[in-house]
């Protein structure tokens, strides 16, 4: 078996074989659920991540691929994520997969990683896989969908029974979040500190205007789009906000990122508030969308309430995976 290291940027081919087997595997272990485009998969693999340095591995010609971001943040310079380990359906069980994991640990050593970190769907091979190696669940979630109305006066409708409360105002920004605010919306981030995060290695980094256009402009120059409604004070203060992204912009199914509330001004409504004014501006700017996925830690109480009462369903149990590894052998000088 050959595996080869992908060195970026990959040639179309080689984007069309990855593309080929990460389509052809979520098929058939997620079947009903919209595949990566190839749009999407070609900007992540020509476009480095913005916190840290990516290793690409292919495994005969393409058959598997394997993904892993080491990051290069200092408080997270000993752990890592492994963003895809795929093997077509056409060639697993003839060690692939295990062949590419073989890989990636070597490359975790060598780098000084002491774990590593995957989210994989519940009840699936990936999970079974994972556990084989001894991963360990250290983060239930699960993944909501709501479906976007195709009338958009539905959507309007949605928005107008979830009203911002006096004393707040609602702004929105399409692709960068305006210069003015963004230091707000970076402050806003660090409401995110008590999120449920499990026993998860991974440190939040101290959200900066400078990182948080770093990671917004990553979103953008793979080829994707950005939305950023936020709650906002007469004082200037950001109040709370969400993103949505369309990972392809031609796709049906958007993804909610973060949604944030600011622990001075929970319990107002404020999250539903912003979520329903994004479906609806969602809904006007992209009528072939369809859907908007999320994901919730199960312990997450108040936020699978708010989506809840705007339509959310749960789709399928997913999880962050975690692996202790032993025998590190220092980092590369």
């Amino acid at each position: 078996m050959t595996i080869k290291n992908l060195v970026a940027p990959p040639t179309g081919a080689e984007v069309d074989r990855w593309a080929d087997t990460v389509v052809a595997a979520h098929t058939a272990d997620l079947p009903g659920v919209p595949a990566p485009s190839r749009l999407e998969i070609a900007g992540r693999l020509r476009v480095p991540p913005a916190r840290g340095r990516a290793a690409l591995w292919t495994a005969d010609g393409g058959a598997g691929v394997a993904a892993l971001l080491l990051f290069t943040e200092e408080a997270n310079r000993t752990t890592a994520y492994l963003d895809v380990l795929a093997v077509h359906p056409d060639a697993r069980r003839r060690g692939t997969g295990t062949a590419l994991w073989r890989t990636v640990r070597e490359e975790l050593l060598a780098d000084g990683r002491t774990s590593v970190a995957t989210t994989l769907d519940l009840g699936g091979p990936g999970q079974a896989f994972a556990q084989s190696l001894g991963f360990e669940n250290v983060l239930p979630m699960a993944w909501y969908v709501q479906d976007l109305p195709r009338d958009p006066a539905a959507a309007d409708a949605a928005e107008a029974a979830a009203p911002v409360p006096p004393g707040y105002a609602l702004l929105s920004w399409h692709g960068l979040v305006s210069d003015d605010w963004a230091g707000a919306v970076a402050a806003a981030h660090g409401a995110m500190q008590d999120a449920p995060a499990g026993d998860v290695d991974v440190q939040i980094e101290a959200w900066t205007p400078q990182v948080l256009h770093a990671a917004h402009r990553l979103i953008l120059d793979r080829g994707g789009e950005l939305t950023t409604v936020a709650a906002v004070t007469e004082a200037g203060e950001v109040a709370a906000y969400t993103e949505l992204v369309l990972p392809d912009p031609d796709g049906v199914r958007a993804l909610q990122y973060d949604t944030v509330v600011v622990p001075a001004h929970r319990g107002r409504g404020l999250g539903r508030a912003v979520k329903a004014h994004m479906q609806a501006l969602t809904a006007r700017r992209h009528p072939r969308l369809r859907q908007i996925a999320t994901t919730v830690a199960d312990e997450n109480i108040p936020m699978r309430a708010v989506n809840e009462a705007l339509g959310y369903r749960r789709e399928r149990g997913t999880a962050y995976f975690q692996l202790t590894l032993d025998g590190a052998a220092g980092p590369r000088p």
